[in-house]
């Protein structure tokens, strides 16, 4: 079992991203069912903005090692060094 997310594992990122998906889903629904006051509504917005950053990060990390993936003479997907495209 995974331990739950504490409020500032957020701020640090090292919230899984299926954790951190699920909890800006929520946010999104509850800012658009509900009729918030709108200091509540701008608490919910940073936080969504911080989860946002996160998922964006743990999909860039994921491209990169998929992006690096290849196969070998036998057929095994392996690891390569990352290559920069950058001049």
């Amino acid at each position: 079992m995974s331990k739950p997310a504490r409020a500032g594992d957020a701020a640090r990122g090292s919230v899984p991203f299926e954790d951190a998906l699920k909890k800006l889903e929520g946010i999104v629904d509850a800012m658009e069912a509900d009729d918030l006051p709108l200091e509540t509504l701008l608490a919910r917005y940073e936080e969504g903005a911080r989860l946002v950053k996160i998922c964006q990060e743990k999909l860039a990390e994921a491209e990169v090692k998929i992006q690096q993936l290849e196969k070998n003479a036998a057929g095994e997907l392996k690891l390569k060094p990352f290559e920069s495209s950058e001049e």
